[in-house]
């Protein structure tokens, strides 16, 4: 694919514009730890990525990929990249879509950064943009890693990262175009994850009923200035937009991996299953100000694809508590 979109060019390596924000150091990296220790019961576990998943491992959330390419002109000592489009990225936003837009550095430079434009609702953007980094000599291009950080963007909060691809440019034969597609790995400052929650959900067709267990989080993003938080759960149904009824769970005291085994039934009839959400929101308590967000799930048959697959997965085995991880959203 051939980009015909705008150029933008860095001389003498300065854009024009000045960046806020900061992308992570290039060798940095996330991990995700263990996995639910001991489920009990007739409780089946999913992961977001496969049909029937025993729940052993670590879920990797999949976050799409990019495609890109880069090339140098020795004539003109200017470094192209060309940021092509994105596959299959992950919904970020509550309507099951996401804006997204790609940040470019040349790492270890940070303060300068270079963007796409934002791709309104699209999981499979098209940006065919094209930026020239002018008057870089081949022995400096030779020392940077070219860093593209995948973002949704959003109007009213921070833009929520997607992912990152790194490629230190030593490794790379720059006399002609080369073009990749690289998978987006989480991203490495951790600014993107917020931790991840395990839910079971047990429909009863009979009693017109969905129980949600909270069973237990881990890696919570650290809210509180000693570098831990005191979280709680707070589940509300909502009928079409809403809220019906709320539940929460007791408070975890400093702790990110908190184990809250605490159920919660709500009367569901068949007939509003449709126009039903189950917003999840874990919460930072604060007894001196307002209680943080760490960040939310909603589980409904239109959300994102790791919640719709739960949902569906509930209503296909009733009366069973079937359980899945879900990665916390902004």
């Amino acid at each position: 694919a051939r980009g015909r979109g705008e150029k933008k060019a860095i001389k003498g390596n300065k854009p024009a514009n000045s960046p806020k924000g900061q992308p992570p150091d290039a060798d940095g990296h996330s991990s995700v730890t263990d996995l639910a220790n001991s489920l009990t019961g007739d409780m089946v576990m999913l992961s977001p990525g496969s049909e029937d998943d025993d729940g052993e491992g670590p879920i990797s959330e999949k976050l799409g990929r990019i495609q890109f390419s880069i090339g140098y002109s020795f004539q003109n000592t200017t470094l192209t990249v060309k940021v092509l489009r994105g596959q299959e990225l992950p919904a970020k936003d509550f309507s099951g879509t996401s804006d997204p837009f790609v940040k470019i550095y040349l790492l270890p430079d940070k303060k300068h950064k270079l963007e796409t434009k934002v791709k309104r609702k699209n999981l499979n953007p098209h940006w065919n943009e094209t930026f020239l980094f002018e008057g870089f000599p081949y022995e400096k291009v030779r020392e940077r890693t070219l860093y593209l950080q995948v973002l949704d963007y959003d109007r009213f909060s921070r833009n929520d990262p997607i992912g990152e691809v790194s490629i230190p440019l030593n490794k790379v034969e720059l006399g002609q175009i080369k073009t990749f597609w690289k998978e987006l790995k989480p991203c490495s400052d951790g600014s993107g994850r917020r931790g991840d929650l395990l839910v079971s959900l047990c429909y009863n067709p009979t009693a017109n009923t969905i129980t949600v267990n909270i069973i237990k989080a881990r890696n919570l993003k650290a809210m509180d200035i000693g570098g831990t938080s005191d979280p709680y759960v707070k589940v509300w149904l909502m009928h079409k937009d809403k809220r019906v009824e709320k539940k929460k769970t007791v408070t975890m005291k400093r702790c990110l991996n908190p184990i809250f085994n605490e159920s919660f039934p709500f009367d569901v009839p068949a007939h509003v299953l449709r126009e039903t959400t189950i917003i999840i929101t874990v919460m930072d308590k604060d007894r001196l100000s307002r209680n943080d967000v760490i960040g939310k799930i909603y589980l409904s048959w239109k959300s994102g694809p790791a919640e719709v697959k739960h949902w569906k997965d509930m209503l296909a085995r009733p009366r069973t508590n079937v359980a899945q991880w879900h990665a916390l959203k902004a």
